[in-house]
This record gives structure tokens, C-alpha cells and sequence, in this order.
């Protein structure tokens, strides 16, 4: 089975996904809603419906998700007040990007910190026949560890891993492999970086 998927070294050109990519800084803005005192107003400019919004606590916990209902500009109020104090993070989510903005809940109120707003850009995974094409922007040059499985139908055994591999010093990732007995089984491919874990099946 360790022959199963072989490591190829072909470059592969998707940068141009990334070059649209507009500056974090650009698409969000946060601001006090006018005429309410504890109410903060949010506006996500090039937002697509489909894209996800929540808030979450230090631990990770969702308290308030929404899906975006329309494309385009995207400015809604929010009483954060109400929540108790403590670290919590809006997260939008996008097709090939995720991007968070933390502040902090306390007596005196509501604050952001713009400093720590962080992109992270989702490795885009991609079949072509029978290779497997993986491509991530990572400015940061954030470590990608890469766990490709395998899971053969015809002898019912069960998923094995039988490729792995971390990334690392590269703010473009691109990387090819050739899927052997892609008719015979499904593949799961996990892919972690900047905290996250990112699950893809190929069937």
C-alpha cells in the first residue's frame, strides 16, 4: 500500500487564484452603531452569500453563527455588551479564506484589537484524472502538514495512512501527487496549518 500514491515534483501554476485576494484591512470595518451606545456595528465589504459569519469565545466555542444571505457589503449591529467578559473572536468565512477579529468584553466595554487580525487562506485542493493538486497561499509562511489516507473497497480494510508530509519556508505551496487505485477506494486527505484542520475525501 506505501506505493499506492507517489510523491511527483511537477510545479503547478494556480497562483492566479490568489492575486483577487483583496487587504484584510480593506473588507472590515467596526465602529459604534449611531445612536446606541452599546451596540457595535460590523460592515464585511465583498462578502458572498454562502460565506459564514460567527463569534466565538477563547476556547473555540461557537456562541452565534449567520449565514450571509446576500453578495456585496454585508453591516450589521451588534449588542456585544450581553456576552460576559472575556477574549472572543468574530470569524468570517470565505471560499478559500478565513478571516478573524478578536476584542475583548469588559466592564468599561467593548474593545478591538486591529493589530491581531489574522487571515488564514485555506489549502484549495483539486482531482485531475488521476492526480491530486494542493495549493495554498501562506504570506506568513505557516507550516502545512499534509496526511494523505487511504481506504481500499475491495478487501475492506480499513483507512491507512500512507503519505505525509510538512511543508515549510514557502509562502506559495503547490504540490502534486499521483492517486494509484483511485477506482478501488476513497482517499481523505488532511490537511493542518495555522491551528486548523482541513478534510478532504476523493472518491
Amino acid at each position: 500500500m506505501k506505493n499506492v500514491l507517489n510523491n511527483t515534483r511537477k510545479g503547478i501554476l494556480m497562483v492566479a487564484m490568489f492575486t483577487t485576494l483583496l487587504s484584510f484591512a480593506n473588507e472590515v470595518s467596526v465602529s459604534k452603531a449611531k445612536n446606541e451606545a452599546k451596540r457595535t456595528s460590523l460592515t464585511l465589504k465583498n462578502v458572498k452569500q454562502g460565506n459564514l459569519l460567527s463569534i466565538k469565545d477563547d476556547q473555540g466555542i461557537v456562541l452565534y453563527k449567520e449565514l450571509i444571505e446576500k453578495t456585496g457589503s454585508y453591516t450589521k449591529g451588534f449588542d456585544l455588551t450581553d456576552l460576559p467578559n472575556g477574549s472572543y473572536t468574530f470569524e468570517i468565512d470565505k471560499d478559500v479564506e478565513i478571516s478573524t477579529i478578536p476584542f475583548k468584553v469588559a466592564a468599561e466595554g467593548v474593545t478591538f484589537n486591529k493589530e491581531a487580525e489574522h487571515i488564514v487562506y485555506k489549502p484549495i485542493t483539486k482531482v485531475v484524472g488521476d492526480l491530486l493538486y494542493i495549493t495554498k497561499l501562506s504570506l506568513e509562511e505557516t507550516p502545512l502538514e499534509i496526511n494523505i489516507f487511504f481506504e481500499d473497497n475491495s478487501t475492506a480494510s480499513l483507512l491507512e495512512e500512507i503519505y505525509t508530509e510538512t511543508v515549510e519556508h514557502s509562502k506559495i505551496i503547490q504540490k502534486v501527487y499521483k492517486l494509484e487505485g483511485l477506482s478501488q477506494g476513497t482517499y481523505e486527505v488532511i490537511c493542518n496549518t495555522d491551528g486548523r484542520s482541513f478534510t478532504t475525501y476523493i472518491k
